[in-house]
C-alpha cells in the first residue's frame, strides 16, 4: 500500500468531538487519521469510530483505530494501531484477517526486533521524537542516532516517527530514513483543530524534497 506520509491523531483533550476532529483533519488535506481515546467508554468509542470511518470514506482517507481491534473491526476501519499493552499483533491478524492494516509501537531496538520477527505489522510508529504530554508513561525520548538505528532495524516496514513533532521537523525526520510521521497536539490551537496548522503540516510533508524510505 502507498501510505500517506502524515498520520493525524485525534485526542480526548479537544473541545470538539473525535468525529469533528476527523473531519477537520480531512478538510485541511490530511489523508490518514488515527482515532485515539483513553477516556471514552467502549460504546462511545465505537460510535465515534464508526462515524469517523464514514468521514474518512467520504474523503478517501485511511482510517485507523488506536488500541482496539474489536472496535476497528466493528467500525469497518482500515486498520488498528496496537501498543505493548494491547492485543498482540499476531492475535489481531488472526481476528482481522489479511486485508486490515496493523501498526505497532516501537520505542527501542528491542521493540523493532520483535516487530520484525513477528512478521505481522504493516507499519511501525517510532518514538518519542521529543517530550509530549499527549501520552502517559511516555517512553524515553530517542535521539537522532537511536531513531536512525531503529528505522534501519525495521528494514522494509514503513516507519512513522511520533512525539512532539512540528512542521519544521519534517525534513529532519525524513532524512533519518523514516517513511513519514504522526502528529497530534501541534494540530490544535486552544484545544480546537487548527486548519492553518494542519494544512501547514500537510504541505510540509507533501512538498519535502526527501523521498519516502
Amino acid at each position: 500500500m502507498n501510505f500517506p506520509r502524515l498520520q493525524c491523531l485525534t485526542t480526548d483533550s479537544s473541545d470538539v468531538s473525535h468525529v469533528e476532529q476527523t473531519r477537520a483533519f480531512c478538510v485541511a488535506g490530511a489523508r490518514w487519521v488515527q482515532i485515539r481515546s483513553k477516556s471514552l467508554s467502549f460504546s462511545e468509542y465505537l460510535y465515534a469510530a464508526q462515524a469517523s470511518a464514514s468521514v474518512c470514506q467520504e474523503f478517501k482517507a485511511v482510517f485507523i483505530v488506536n488500541d482496539s481491534s474489536e472496535i476497528a473491526l466493528r467500525a469497518q476501519a482500515d486498520g488498528v494501531h496496537l501498543g505493548s499493552n494491547d492485543l498482540s499483533t499476531k492475535l489481531a491478524r488472526e481476528m482481522l484477517g489479511p486485508k486490515f492494516l496493523i501498526g505497532g509501537t516501537v520505542n527501542s531496538i528491542a521493540d523493532a526486533e520483535v516487530l520484525v520477527a513477528d512478521g505481522v505489522c504493516d507499519y511501525a510508529g517510532v518514538g518519542p521524537f521529543r517530550y509530549t504530554g499527549t501520552k502517559q508513561n511516555l517512553a524515553p525520548v530517542l535521539d537522532s542516532q537511536e531513531l536512525r538505528s531503529i528505522i534501519l532495524e525495521l528494514r522494509t516496514i514503513p516507519s512513522f516517527v511520533i512525539g512532539g513533532l512540528v512542521p519544521d521537523d519534517v525534513d529532519n525526520v525524513l532524512s533519518l530514513g523514516a517513511y513519514g510521521m504522526a502528529a497530534c497536539n501541534v494540530l490544535f490551537e486552544n484545544e480546537t483543530p487548527s486548519a492553518c496548522v494542519i494544512s501547514r503540516f500537510v504541505d510540509a510533508v507533501s512538498s519535502s524534497s526527501i523521498s519516502a524510505a
